[in-house]
């Protein structure tokens, strides 16, 4: 094969990994990112250190959402590497998916921790162990501070926008009921409590406190079960939390539509429709390509005579309002002429046994048929008084011989009779003529245009 001399050699995953991290650490808005992690690993250490001297699974339950505070710092580091990078022509539409799949996983991974937790919490309650209380009040307050600490001086945006953008959890409906409770006694306090609270907040606050009580009835009465239920409580409270963020994570990844901007999204569609020169739009598309940043493609079909362009721009100005990454399609209208074909028609066409006959009902006698016309003739009905030269809808054509029906009702016999034996019928007035009386019957119609009844030129 061809020898290359100076073929770049193809850098390793590990050192992928290594050269992306130095192209972020070099930003200094991560340094601050970067410290945090350093002091979660070291916290995190203490923690399930001192989850052992206890033997606390509540603590422990607890020291997970430790673990989650380090996720998110690891989700954060990766929005700042996908501001940095530019789209390519593998990711022609950028990196965007990477941030929403980082908080994807870390709420997953906080989940499947609290399914842990519920599962050691049930083979406890077979078997409760005892519990030291030496350090788990000193473990609780370290782990809310840090965590506390860690929430409100990083700013993570794809977290906060998840936790904006979905559902709420039970935990934060019951919590907004009994603020609206505490409210109406102490208006004073509907700006801190009213709003929607953050979940992640929300949830070490109730985990501290559910650790408190723990704490209280373990020295009061030395009862270690509740030790197991607040775990369980805990491990609840964590599930519920992350669920719904999973949820909406989950649904951007699969590519489907917001469902708050459906209606915006029909509203500017029937705006486009309705532009000049646009015959039709069709297969729309439009997705979450990530946090904030909707993605879609669209078809649209113009008359033959539109300018392209410029129904291109008016298209765009009206769906890039919504929509930040668009692909619009235009093609014009194309019209099925018939051509009439040059090619010899083949042999087989013109053979009837080829095609299929459709029969034909077949006549009645002759002698129900008039001679005259081609409908048939009742007994009872009396005969036509119109005839006309046009085959009926089911009957063979009859070709009518140079014949001409009497009147109806004027005391001739019926059929058809030659022009000679009208003449010898004494149609004519004797005085007239014979080609005057065959022309009328009556004695005081002019015989020539242009005169009166007395013969006299009209003035």
């Amino acid at each position: 094969g061809t020898i290359h001399l100076f073929r770049k050699s193809q850098r390793s995953l590990v050192g992928k990994l290594t050269h992306e991290f130095r192209l972020v650490a070099a930003d200094r808005r991560s340094w601050k990112i970067l410290l945090f992690g350093a002091i979660n690993l070291i916290c995190i250490g203490f923690l399930l250190m001192w989850c052992s001297s206890t033997n606390s699974i509540a603590l422990t339950a607890y020291t997970y959402l430790t673990i989650f505070d380090l996720f998110s710092l690891v989700t954060c580091l990766i929005s700042y590497w996908v501001m940095m990078k530019k789209p390519s022509p593998i990711y022609s539409f950028g990196f965007e998916r990477f941030e929403v799949l980082a908080v994807f996983a870390s709420t997953v991974l906080a989940q499947l921790g609290a399914l842990f937790i519920l599962k050691e919490s049930a083979e406890r309650f077979l078997e409760q162990p005892e519990i030291h209380t030496g350090r788990l009040l000193v473990g609780t307050f370290v782990a809310l501070f840090f965590n506390l600490f860690t929430m409100l001086s990083i700013k993570n945006k794809p977290f906060a926008y998840v936790s904006e953008a979905a559902s709420t959890s039970w935990l934060q409906e019951h919590v907004a009921d009994l603020s609206r409770s505490i409210c109406g006694i102490i208006p004073g306090l509907s700006s801190i409590f009213l709003p929607r609270m953050n979940p992640f907040v929300l949830i070490d606050i109730a985990g501290a406190l559910a650790l408190c009580i723990t704490y209280m009835l373990i020295e009061i009465n030395n009862y270690f079960a509740v030790d197991t239920a607040s775990a369980i409580a805990i491990a609840l409270m964590t599930f519920g939390t992350m669920y719904p963020m999973s949820v909406y994570s989950g649904k951007v990844l699969l590519q489907t539509t917001p469902p708050h901007v459906i209606g915006q999204l029909d509203k500017l569609l029937r705006e486009v429709s309705t532009l000049d020169g646009v015959l039709e739009v069709r297969n729309e598309h439009f997705w979450t390509l990530g946090f904030g940043t909707l993605a879609g493609s669209v078809h649209v079909r113009i008359r033959r005579d539109a300018n392209e362009q410029m129904v291109l721009a008016h298209v765009t100005n009206r769906l890039y309002t919504l929509v930040s990454t668009l692909t619009v399609q235009i093609f014009k209208d194309d019209w099925i002429r018939p051509t009439l074909s040059s090619v010899p028609i083949a042999n087989n066409i013109l053979n009837l046994s080829d095609h299929h006959v459709i029969p034909m009902p077949s006549l009645k006698a002759a002698d129900n048929l008039n001679p005259v016309t081609s409908t048939p003739a009742k007994p009872s009905s009396p005969p036509p008084e119109f005839s006309f030269n046009t085959p009926g809808k089911n009957v063979s054509p009859v070709i009518l011989l140079n014949t001409q029906t009497k009147p109806y009702g004027l005391g001739f016999n019926h059929g058809s009779a030659p022009y000679s034996s009208v003449l010898s019928q004494g149609l004519g007035i004797p005085g007239i003529g014979a080609a005057q009386g065959f022309r009328t019957g009556f004695a005081n119609v002019p015989g020539r245009y242009g005169t009166n009844a007395r013969g006299q030129p009209r003035p």
